[in-house]
């Protein structure tokens, strides 16, 4: 439930009403050089104003909130900041203390004091009902400073599903599931990043939403979700086994069979320099169009070879680049037991190695 504050009528009246009081309160002199307040005396009075205990709601707030910005006018953080500490503490029935603890937030972030902030910000949310001020939520505001502040996946579930389920409409409903799938993978929570990345699927601008940092989301998710969903027989208990069946595969010209081989996973098929998650390295091809020639391949694998990913030089093959370095990998998958540790023909890189 949202409660909106307002610079309204009532708001100038009381600025107009503080304004005579400053001009015609009693002076030492009656000079006019002395007529006009300083501005600590001013100050003063507003703070002595603030104590009284018959104050309207929106005078209250007309009062604390023009006494925090004269602090910040005259530069003097450590009396913004103890003044609204010290009343967000002595007036926990204030509506609109969450206000007054994004003020104290801000002031941190500013400083670059970001382990304040985070407390201010993750405070009010947790504590305070959300507040409009000038048409923003202040529980939005925290959510999406906290996802810049604090790196812990765990949190970053909670305030990704925040904004999900409480404001839809302010952000990238694609963007935040792919980056909700990318924090339960993080965790290993395998059922909850499936959900997630077919959320994000599901979405219009999936297979074209440009999201920093997650150049590749939409093939992450596709090849996810193929994983689940297919036979699984293209994977071999052991690297050995595989390398065997492709070299067979080879040598018999067996060009049905070696397609068999393929991961059904974003099978790639790119350049050393390529990113082999581009949107174009997909290899849809049949190996029958290229395997015309000879093809042979080294006896042994390459050099580079550790107990998760291996290389085999291939050559001959019909192209501009008679070179194909096949790269056979280890699936990482626990969420299923049946080909999580296995092996796969996880794609092709052309030409000689960098």
């Amino acid at each position: 439930m949202f409660k909106t504050v307002y610079f309204c009528r009532t708001y100038k009246f009381f600025l107009i009403t503080l304004t005579a009081i400053f001009l015609f309160s009693g002076c030492r002199s009656k000079t006019p050089a002395t007529d006009i307040l300083s501005e600590k005396q001013k100050q003063n009075i507003l703070l002595q104003k603030l104590q009284t205990q018959e104050l309207s709601q929106i005078s209250r707030f007309t009062i604390v909130n023009q006494i925090a910005s004269n602090y910040k006018a005259q530069n003097d953080k450590t009396a913004f900041i103890l003044f609204l500490t010290d009343y967000v503490e002595q007036h926990p029935e204030d509506t609109y203390n969450s206000y007054w603890l994004l003020m104290l937030a801000n002031e941190y972030m500013e400083e670059k004091a970001y382990p304040f902030a985070e407390y201010y910000f993750e405070r009010i949310l947790n504590n305070y009902d959300d507040l409009l001020v000038k048409g923003e939520s202040v529980h939005y505001t925290c959510l999406s400073n906290l996802l810049r502040l604090d790196q812990s996946a765990s949190k970053h579930i909670t305030y990704y599903n925040q904004l999900i389920q409480r404001f839809p409409e302010k952000i990238s409903l694609t963007e935040c599931y792919a980056r909700l799938a990318t924090e339960y993978e993080k965790l290993g929570e395998w059922e909850q990043m499936l959900k997630a990345y077919a959320l994000f699927e599901a979405q219009n601008d999936a297979a074209t939403i440009q999201i920093p940092g997650l150049p590749n989301a939409y093939n992450r998710a596709h090849q996810m979700l193929r994983i689940t969903s297919s036979a699984k027989n293209w994977s071999f208990e052991s690297l050995e086994a595989l390398e065997k069946a492709v070299k067979t595969a080879i040598s018999n010209r067996n060009y049905t069979q070696l397609d068999r081989y393929k991961s059904r996973s974003n099978f790639f098929a790119v350049s050393w320099r390529q990113d082999e998650n581009d949107t174009n390295s997909q290899a849809n091809f049949s190996l029958s169009s290229v395997m015309k020639g000879r093809i042979r391949y080294s006896e042994t694998l390459d050099e580079t070879t550790n107990s998760n990913e291996a290389y085999l030089r291939t050559w001959g093959w019909q192209q501009n680049v008679s070179v194909w370095y096949f790269c056979f990998r280890k699936i990482n998958f626990p969420l299923d037991p049946e080909i999580h540790g296995r092996w796969e023909w996880a794609g092709i890189y052309y030409g000689e190695r960098l």
